[in-house]
């Protein structure tokens, strides 16, 4: 009997080591966000709008259609006066950039961001243990992530990916690779470089589908430490819950909705295609089919569960009349129940818009995206961190906040995750906020673009004077 005690103690003794050290396993496969810096650029390379129609002058192929459009594009776009473009823009060389001239705007990119980080975190380039780059638009040989490595000399056995033609989601793309990488290996650190490369991918046709990209993107960048330490834990931002990726390039009319190619000319863009929209609303949609039920609570799952079918019930023609169907409630689902704070990718006004009115959000949850955008534009896949880090500088991430990311990008994708913020992030100035020298001028009263006052064709008026410049430049 007493062997049998003791053999029955030793089974339960030993389930019960088997499900903590699974549950122990579980903790070193967290990842944290331990700090990350956006980049600001120096203040002569600030773009204004004035400055954005010189350089549309420049393009000799343009007509005076396509010179309308493209300033009707940029001061409806909700880009302010003080975004950032390349150094060559400014020496009159966007039709002929050369190689160093996109590697150029990297390096001061990333040496920027790069060094801050580590010098505020106390850390050395060799305890970097996995590199992750992403910038869709340069290819180069050796690949830009080899570029830092050898820039700061990091170690041999660093684990390093290198992303190309990723888009805009490649932020969240990174981010996943990272938190795989955290599953197998633990006590890592990760360092995410995000940007992209404007300098070569000007485009200098008249195609109305892609001189449209040519108003839309600005120059920034980020960079991201992350980290599954569990001695870190404390001094974390913030903590991965959950990250859902949805790719649609199996259907032709999403593959073909953002594609780099040549004109009819051979004058290399990006083409937009108007069945953008709504591959991007297909994407949003089935990317929330698989993301809801991971981040909001059981009752608000139900409830929309309920008002569907009684909406459903009550348009049934065998029910009645039409009245009842007008009467029913709304069948939408309060993202606010899980979530507390909304990271949009800015990839413009409509962009923020459709994504607001799809998950009802208000005014002050979308305050950080059109904040964003008018101060910093598109900065492609690192517009997140941007958004992320005007809420830090307004100090509205608490401890047990939730924070909702969305981004879209080419292929087409729609990559979203939450996280958790770990601790009150009120010391924004300590951490060197990238929007602490303008925190306080935002938001603005208005962020309407000067120039729709100053043109009448803008007003829907005629204005021949509008375009005086561009013939006697003609």
């Amino acid at each position: 009997m007493d062997l049998l005690c003791i053999l029955s103690s030793l089974l339960i003794s030993y389930l019960i080591f088997k499900l903590w050290k699974r549950i122990d396993s579980k903790r070193d496969q967290n990842c944290y966000i331990l700090d990350y810096q956006c980049h600001k650029p120096s203040d002569d390379r600030m773009v204004s709008t004035q400055f954005s129609g010189e350089i549309i002058l420049r393009n000799k192929h343009l007509r005076l259609n396509e010179y309308k459009f493209l300033l009707k594009a940029i001061v409806s776009s909700g880009i302010g006066e003080q975004t950032y473009a390349p150094r060559l823009f400014f020496e009159g060389r966007e039709e002929c950039p050369t190689q160093q001239d996109a590697l150029s705007e990297m390096e001061e990119f990333y040496i920027d961001t790069i060094e801050k980080l580590l010098e505020r975190n106390k850390l050395s380039p060799k305890d970097i243990d996995v590199l992750v780059v992403n910038v869709a638009m340069l290819n180069s040989t050796p690949s830009l992530s080899a570029r830092i490595i050898n820039h700061y000399k990091m170690r041999e056995d660093i684990k390093v990916f290198n992303l190309t033609a990723m888009g805009c989601s490649a932020s969240v793309i990174s981010v996943d690779i990272v938190k795989n990488i955290f599953k197998t290996y633990k006590n890592k650190l990760a360092l995410v470089v995000t940007s992209e490369s404007l300098s070569q991918n000007w485009y200098n046709g008249n195609n109305r589908s892609m001189i449209l990209a040519n108003c839309l993107f600005r120059s920034g960048g980020c960079a991201v430490l992350l980290t599954n330490k569990r001695c870190l834990s404390g001094k974390a931002m913030l903590k991965l819950k959950c990250l859902v990726r949805t790719h649609h390039g199996a259907r032709e009319d999403s593959y073909n909705a953002c594609v780099q190619r040549e004109d009819e000319l051979g004058r290399v863009g990006i083409h937009l295609d108007k069945t953008l929209p709504k591959a991007a609303t297909r994407a949003f949609v089935d990317n929330l089919k698989v993301i809801t039920p991971k981040i909001l609570p059981v009752t608000e799952l139900f409830r929309f569960m309920f008002c569907l079918l009684l909406k459903k019930l009550r348009r049934n023609p065998s029910k009645g009349s039409t009245a009842g169907a007008q009467a029913a409630p709304k069948a939408g689902i309060n993202f606010k129940t899980g979530i507390d704070h909304f990271c949009i990718h800015t990839g413009g006004k409509a962009v923020i818009d459709a994504i607001g009115y799809s998950l009802d959000l208000s005014e002050y949850d979308l305050e950080p995206a059109r904040m964003t955008l008018h101060r910093f534009g598109n900065t492609s896949a690192s517009s997140l961190w941007y958004v992320l880090g005007y809420m830090e500088a307004k100090k509205r991430l608490r401890r047990g906040d939730r924070v909702f990311m969305i981004s879209f990008g080419a292929g087409f994708k729609c990559n979203s995750c939450v996280w958790e913020v770990v601790r009150d992030l009120n010391v924004g100035e300590a951490l060197g906020n990238v929007w602490n020298h303008c925190i306080d001028q935002y938001p603005p009263k208005s962020i309407a673009n000067p120039f729709l006052e100053k043109y009448g064709w803008i007003r829907e008026e005629d204005d021949h004077d509008t375009f005086k410049l561009r013939e006697e430049v003609m």
